[in-house]
């Protein structure tokens, strides 16, 4: 039977044990781990200059030579070691190499950290006679660890998230497991390979191998640094929105001003657009919009100098804006299929049409609540309703806009927008811009005559994400 894997890669890091995995996979007779292959600084080993034949600056010059050297070996099963700041270009390739087999070693970011910086202290990254052992006590550095665990978290579940999307599996292991001699070996079946070990390797010593409270000289500063780490994330907001893509075609730009606009739907995209043609002095069909990336990257070059910006507005607003465009019928396009369901199978008590009597303020209130009510549950994921761009998170269509091109400027329609506008279209070359006018799109019923705290709070809990990431305080 024909072996399940071509080479394999450990993912890990300083102070992880990875030194010690390594020792004991190459004690097994058809294994072959070539260290840090692709440590920026080293290859393989520090003070090597080369690893199978290839230099460092062949390496350099083409990394996917010596990656490509490594999973066709002919010695056997090969592999290296890869940690989160090592050559980013052959990330890809080895993760969507199905014949790579990927092992995650891990240890507990505390212990790892406090390791690494004693091993910075004391100059000793590996210790193979106690005799020599260098003593030394680390010190805690609050915002270094946080930064530390942050990158180190990223990495894994990037990790994670690629194997998953991918349908590939890993082997696992914690710094703990490395003292099991069972485990490794269900590592080797796992890799199949032939050989097994009899005992583990006894040739590196474990370093540091007291209680963290005797190696941190500040170890009452460092608990209380911990003790304020949200390690279970109970702050975060889940988010269970599809993630949308850079809409490119939606994007508007001046007829001649190098500037561009990133609309987001549900906001005044009618008046900003009304704004930027009198900035030109055209009609709001002369604005360039439709655009593929393509013609957006040849637009960009075209205009040197160039300024993007878009606009947010709260949510409140924006909510009230969508319900009545929309769903009540006043504005284009109206969501025909989403407003039957609401009025059959989420009892929204709304006209049939606009124009419909009857439709008091209290009704409009009550009908707007039940609407927002919808909102949450449908950006929970707990609808059979697409998530629509109209009513999305904010915050989820700038992620998008982060897929091709970033604005220099979110301008918020509730502050000093005017001048924002004035300041984005001076720096685009325009000394004397036209003042920007807010026109009233509120109909039937001004959102003043609707808001009270129970909106607030209602539209609050539906976009917890936007509240939280724009820092939006009360509407009013």
């Amino acid at each position: 039977m024909a072996a399940p894997f071509a080479s394999f890669v450990i993912f890990a890091e300083m102070r992880t044990g990875s030194n010690l995995l390594e020792a004991n996979l190459n004690a097994v007779e058809g294994i072959a781990c070539h260290g840090e292959a692709f440590n920026p600084h080293f290859i393989g080993y520090p003070n090597r200059e080369e690893l199978l034949g290839i230099t460092m600056d062949e390496r350099e010059g083409n990394p996917t030579k010596l990656l490509n050297k490594i999973n066709t070996s002919s010695a056997g099963l090969s592999g290296f070691r890869y940690f989160h700041d090592h050559d980013p270009r052959v990330l890809d390739l080895i993760l969507e190499n199905r014949e790579c087999a990927k092992i995650i070693l891990t240890r507990n970011p505390v212990d790892s950290y406090v390791s690494w910086k004693i091993a910075q202290a004391t100059g000793q990254w590996k210790l193979t006679d106690v005799k020599r052992r260098k003593d030394a006590k680390a010190k805690f550095d609050a915002d270094e660890f946080e930064i530390y665990r942050n990158d180190l978290q990223r990495f894994q579940n990037m990790l994670q998230s690629r194997l998953q999307t991918s349908g590939q599996s890993a082997f696992f292991l914690t710094y703990e497991d490395l003292q099991s001699i069972d485990v490794v070996n269900g590592l080797i079946k796992f890799l199949g390979a032939s050989g097994h070990l009899e005992k583990l390797d006894t040739s590196l010593k474990v370093q540091n191998p007291a209680p963290v409270s005797c190696k941190v000289s500040n170890f009452v500063e460092m608990e209380a640094a911990l003790a304020k780490l949200d390690c279970f994330d109970l702050a975060h907001a889940p988010n269970f929105e599809p993630r949308r893509l850079a809409a490119v075609p939606t994007y508007v730009a001046c007829a001649e001003t190098a500037l561009l606009y990133l609309p987001i739907k549900g906001g005044p995209r009618a008046d900003v657009t009304n704004w930027m043609a009198n900035l030109d002095n055209v009609r709001p069909e002369d604005l360039i919009t439709g655009m593929s990336q393509k013609e957006l990257r040849q637009w960009k070059r075209r205009h040197q100098g160039h300024r993007s910006f878009s606009v947010l507005r709260h949510p409140v607003a924006r909510a009230h804006g969508v319900f009545c465009d929309h769903i009540l019928g006043y504005g284009a396009p109206v969501f025909d299929a989403v407003r039957r369901t609401l009025i059959k199978r989420y009892g929204l008590d709304i006209p049939a049409t606009p124009d419909e009597g009857g439709y008091d303020l209290e009704r409009h209130k009550a009908a707007f609540l039940g609407f927002v009510e919808f909102l949450r549950k449908n950006l929970a994921g707990q609808t059979a309703i697409r998530v629509d761009a109209a009513w999305c998170s904010q915050s989820e269509v700038v992620q998008g806009f982060a897929q091709f091109a970033l604005p220099d400027v979110l301008i918020r329609e509730d502050g000093a927008m005017e001048d924002d506008l004035d300041a984005i279209a001076m720096r685009a070359g325009h000394t004397n811009a036209p003042r920007f006018e807010r026109r009233q799109h509120e109909a039937p019923f001004r959102l003043a005559d609707v808001y009270d705290e129970e909106v607030e709070r209602a539209v609050s809990q539906a976009y917890q994400r936007d509240y939280m990431m724009f820092g939006f305080e009360r509407w009013a």
